[in-house]
């Protein structure tokens, strides 16, 4: 697509975004991977709208207020990229963009609100259970609170799970193969704390010595997919200097979280033109999904049939849900499958519509509640027709979005299925 975009005058990642617009040839192949556009029905909420919104702002043929309804409505889910046969880099123009017209577009106060209490909640595990507790106390008095706020309480749990402290390192079980580094993630130490735990499980059983820097941070990908680029920022050095001024070196930095993965994979792009973009490039380099580093020593992997079989049952059927930031922004898709397909007694099955969203994408489900609500019933009436009582994903967002919507949906008489991280999964069915 022909541009006039000042590259002098569009931000460190000009290149890479006026790059992105250039190689669109407006096909069309996007629309029909586009969760958005398959809800709305409207060309302006395709990415190949999008990208002629961002082009004619950055132009400046068009005020970014005007484009801002539209852009805003984008999950960030990639499922465009894999979709197009040019190679569009949908990643390098989006993020970027909302980071350079973060401060020319004014939001709606209830927007702006709901924004600011998850900066200064989410990326702050002792900060966010305490909002959490609160948020669960006031759920009986849920008609008192602004209808701009309720989404935010609906995917409370009724209950947090206790705290769960972690150790600075842990030794790797029998021979150890190698040392890697573990990001503890921010909303997940609060909502799912026993998901680091399995990871660490699964871990140290093939051999690997786990490292937990205390030091470390929120990732930033939550203040980056919408456009904070400052915060992030911020975020992304605090981690760097965690992880890599260290005495020790690592095989690799882990993720169990496909949306803190994808954007510590952006750390060059968040920092570029600064003075830490060579270190960034480093960091962004050594950090690899759970699910990877676990394939690599699955030989190692002793496992024993899911202990949650009956007796007489013969196989316990399992969906798998590709997490968007897994599957579109790293690119893994069969790893997680083929250490599933490794436990005796299991019979894996996919979640129809697996390119859609479900509606999570950090914390779109609280700037967009009516899009994401209708992409979480979808995907929660997918899962329940595979008749499947586990449905395993390796990001929490997608699990709190997912068990959310199928205790909406359930019908009544019918068990909600177990909603289990890929890495609790598998610890569950260790060997030791």
């Amino acid at each position: 697509m022909q541009h006039e975009i000042p590259i002098a005058t569009s931000g460190p990642n000009a290149d890479s975004m006026s790059e992105a617009v250039n190689t669109c040839i407006r096909c069309g192949f996007c629309l029909s991977a586009c969760p958005t556009y398959d809800v709305l029905q409207r060309e302006s909420d395709t990415p190949r709208g999008r990208i002629i919104l961002m082009k004619e702002v950055l132009e400046g043929s068009m005020p970014a207020e005007q484009a801002a309804p539209h852009l805003d409505a984008c999950l960030g889910c990639l499922a465009c990229e894999p979709a197009c046969p040019s190679g569009v880099s949908y990643r390098h123009l989006l993020s970027p963009y909302r980071a350079l017209v973060h401060d020319r577009v004014r939001t709606a106060w209830p927007q702006r609100l709901r924004r600011w209490l998850a900066a200064q909640t989410l990326p702050y595990p002792g900060r966010f259970r305490l909002a959490a507790k609160l948020g669960i106390m006031t759920r009986s008095l849920v008609k008192l609170v602004p209808s701009s706020l309720r989404p935010m309480l609906e995917l409370l749990p009724s209950e947090l799970p206790s705290r769960s402290t972690l150790q600075p390192s842990y030794p790797a079980l029998g021979e150890s193969v190698g040392r890697v580094a573990l990001l503890a993630g921010c909303a997940q130490q609060v909502l799912a704390p026993q998901i680091n735990d399995a990871t660490i499980a699964v871990l140290t059983h093939i051999g690997l010595e786990v490292i937990v820097p205390p030091e470390q941070g929120c990732c930033g990908s939550l203040t980056w997919h919408v456009g904070d680029g400052k915060r992030a920022s911020a975020f992304a050095r605090h981690n760097i200097a965690a992880f890599l001024a260290r005495e020790q070196t690592f095989d690799a930095i882990v993720t169990n979280a496909a949306g803190c993965g994808s954007g510590m994979q952006e750390y060059e792009m968040i920092l570029r033109g600064t003075d830490m973009e060579t270190r960034a490039a480093e960091f962004a380099s050594l950090v690899r999904d759970v699910s990877l580093v676990v394939s690599e020593h699955a030989d190692r992997l002793r496992l024993r049939r899911p202990p949650s079989l009956r007796d007489g049952e013969s196989m316990l059927r399992v969906a798998y849900q590709d997490a968007c930031h897994l599957a579109n922004a790293q690119g893994v898709r069969l790893q997680p499958r083929e250490l599933l397909c490794r436990i005796p007694g299991v019979e894996l099955v996919d979640v129809s519509e697996s390119h859609l969203c479900c509606g999570s994408a950090g914390t779109y489900n609280i700037d967009q509640p009516e899009v994401a609500s209708e992409l979480g019933r979808r995907k929660a009436k997918a899962v329940l027709a595979t008749g499947a009582p586990v449905v395993v994903s390796g990001n929490i967002g997608c699990l709190t979005q997912l068990q959310t919507h199928l205790q909406q949906s359930a019908s009544a008489g019918h068990p909600v299925p177990r909603v289990m991280h890929t890495m609790e999964f598998l610890r569950e069915c260790l060997d030791d």
